[in-house]
């Protein structure tokens, strides 16, 4: 079941990201010494949309986390569990990129469902309410998910200067569409069609005509 008003509100949050990234910016990267001897970056050398995106990815990256810790707690099916443990890894791609430019992390409490964002806050709300419908309404959600932060990580690449950030955003997109082909692959062992959600028919199709993908070191990025 995937009800038009549960994809419609859901729609509305997923505009934050675009708003974000509409923004451009100059500048290539600075370097400070910190006290204990090691370096980072001054994060003035970044633009706001870069800087506003890396806080919402962090965010957005626990969504899926959560969403998935709380779908396994639930059905108990494998494929929430291995995926969940895949975000925490993106979580702190992330993670670590914003102590590379010296940003406050918004993920000042780790706990499941909470959230400084209260837009993505509601959008965990929602997708949790979906996937306690049925575990096809589960597997649906995720492959939301995904297919939603496929859309924003490719905005988000098109609209960052600095390669060390892209390539972190790279992996974490290989990612993304690996989870999708998984979510997609166990609703149509159910004998269901999947319909694109979120991206065009044509881009799902594409993305799950083709083989999983190797993803490279997340916290390496040049």
């Amino acid at each position: 079941m995937r009800l038009k008003k549960f994809l419609l509100s859901l729609a509305a949050i997923s505009l934050v990201a675009n708003t974000l990234l509409a923004i451009s910016g100059n500048g290539r990267p600075g370097t400070i010494a910190s006290g204990n001897g090691s370096t980072t970056i001054n994060s003035m050398q970044l633009s706001s949309a870069e800087i506003d995106t890396l806080l919402f990815m962090r965010e957005e990256e626990k969504v899926a986390r959560d969403v998935y810790l709380e779908m396994y707690a639930l059905w108990q099916h494998p494929v929430f569990s291995n995926i969940a443990s895949s975000e925490q890894n993106h979580m702190d791609a992330v993670a670590a990129l914003l102590d590379k430019y010296n940003l406050a992390d918004p993920v000042v409490d780790d706990s499941v469902g909470v959230f400084t964002n209260d837009r993505l806050f509601d959008m965990y709300q929602e997708l949790v309410l979906r996937g306690q419908v049925s575990l096809t309404e589960a597997l649906y959600s995720g492959a939301y998910i995904e297919e939603t932060d496929i859309r924003d990580l490719e905005n988000a690449i098109a609209r960052t200067r600095h390669n060390d950030i892209v390539n972190v955003y790279e992996n974490l997109l290989s990612g993304s569409r690996n989870h999708l082909r998984a979510f997609v692959g166990q609703i149509e062992a159910l004998g269901i069609a999947y319909e694109a959600q979120v991206l065009l028919q044509w881009e799902v199709d594409l993305i799950l005509s083709e083989p999983m993908e190797r993803t490279g070191s997340l916290h390496r990025g040049r």
